[in-house]
């Protein structure tokens, strides 16, 4: 009795068998593979949301810096303004008595038989016009103006003989008013 032992059919079935397991295999990397590919993709998406997120957060920081900026730029012009607002109010205040000195500075300058027609200022210069009985008195007036605290550089622009037959002449001069800060310091020479 000879015995026969197929092995066709089991090899069969074990290459099925493998062929399976192969393709399960196949799909089981397929979706862990899968799997893989999404959370790798959702992670550099979140990654790419949270960076936006900051990066729009930092626009906003900065656009409310650049107008916070702004403001302290407007504050301070304003500031600046105001400064020299104090500036010139207080520069008035303190100049305030000087023109009361000026108009008495000539009064007291003003000699015996010399009458005064006009007088201009413009900044520190004061035109003076008038009429004086003779040259004299107009020098007199000169030497008056320049020994005052409160006047310095006397110049005589023209002088003119009246037409009505009197010796008086018409006169023209300049003189700078003194500043503080040179009334100081002459008097600390």
């Amino acid at each position: 009795m000879t015995t026969t032992i197929n092995l066709l059919p089991w090899r069969e079935e074990r290459r099925k068998q493998q062929q399976q397991e192969f393709i399960v295999m196949l799909v089981i990397a397929a979706v862990i593979g899968f799997a893989l590919f999404w959370f790798w993709q959702s992670s550099v998406n979140q990654q790419i949301a949270d960076q936006r997120a900051r990066n729009s957060h930092i626009e906003a920081k900065s656009a409310e810096l650049d107008s916070k900026i702004k403001e302290i730029k407007e504050l301070k012009a304003r500031r600046d303004e105001l400064v020299a607002r104090m500036e010139v109010i207080q520069g008035l205040q303190g100049n305030r008595p000087a023109i009361v000195y000026v108009f008495d500075q000539l009064v007291k300058t003003l000699p015996d038989g010399v009458f005064y027609n006009q007088i201009k200022r413009v900044g520190e210069t004061y035109t003076i016009a008038g009429v004086a009985e003779s040259n004299n008195r107009i020098s007199r007036l000169m030497r008056n103006l320049d020994e005052s605290d409160w006047f310095q550089e006397a110049t005589l622009q023209n002088v003119t003989a009246l037409e009505d037959g009197s010796e008086a002449n018409s006169f023209k001069l300049t003189v700078k008013q003194a500043s503080a800060n040179s009334q100081d310091e002459e008097e600390k020479q």
